[in-house]
């Protein structure tokens, strides 16, 4: 993952704001709703054309998503319903981008118009199911952390697209439709894997307790 170690320094340096921060009214929560809505207004601007305006409000956007987690341990603000309102306000912000995407494609001249309308729909399918085939399968018990673009790789190579334009947004949408799915079966395989190991260790576990009768015999 080529944004974890840029995203753990943010990470570090957003804790270091949040004592100055901690010290306002400002909760985490709010702070993931100002995140969702620059998000929209990034969605917005890039649906009335305004890519790079729309690239530097997102920026802002994915900053928002960093300090509100970093806010709420610092704060020690962390429960459970934090985390839901997150990841559920999470889906609603990459929807709105890929809706404001599709809405700019509509404008350009066929037949690339289609392609790239068509992309955004597996492009926003595979970013939802990145994450509900991590929240489904550690909700089983089962550890689901691998994979090649999860969203912090999805928010900046979005926002390089944004603020470039031109091909290179195109590119990116093209490369999400792709990277994203794989992402999904990367994280379905890692699940299988360790579901295909507990049905074996409880195989072995079965043959040991019908073998072991005979062998006290």
């Amino acid at each position: 993952m080529f944004t974890t170690r840029f995203e753990a320094w943010v990470r570090r340096h957003a804790e270091a704001l949040m004592t100055a921060l901690g010290r306002t009214p400002l909760t985490p929560n709010q702070v993931t709703v100002v995140g969702l809505a620059l998000t929209f207004l990034a969605a917005g601007l890039a649906a009335f054309g305004q890519l790079r305006w729309a690239g530097v409000v997102l920026i802002f956007a994915g900053t928002c998503d960093i300090l509100d987690g970093a806010l709420a341990r610092s704060t020690n603000a962390s429960y459970p319903y934090g985390a839901f309102l997150d990841s559920t306000l999470d889906r609603y912000s990459e929807g709105a981008v890929y809706l404001g995407l599709a809405a700019y494609f509509v404008t350009i001249d066929p037949p690339l118009q289609e392609w790239l309308v068509l992309s955004t729909l597996p492009a926003l399918a595979g970013s939802f199911l990145v994450s509900y085939v991590r929240a489904r399968a550690q909700s089983l018990g089962f550890v689901c952390k691998t994979g090649l673009f999860q969203r912090p790789e999805r928010v900046v190579v979005t926002v390089i697209g944004l603020l470039v334009g031109g091909y290179v947004l195109y590119g990116v949408v093209f490369l999400l439709a792709i990277v994203t799915n794989v992402t999904a079966l990367q994280r379905i395989r890692e699940v299988w894997l360790q579901g295909r190991a507990q049905r074996l260790e409880r195989e072995r576990e079965m043959k040991a307790r019908r073998a072991a009768p005979h062998q006290v015999q």
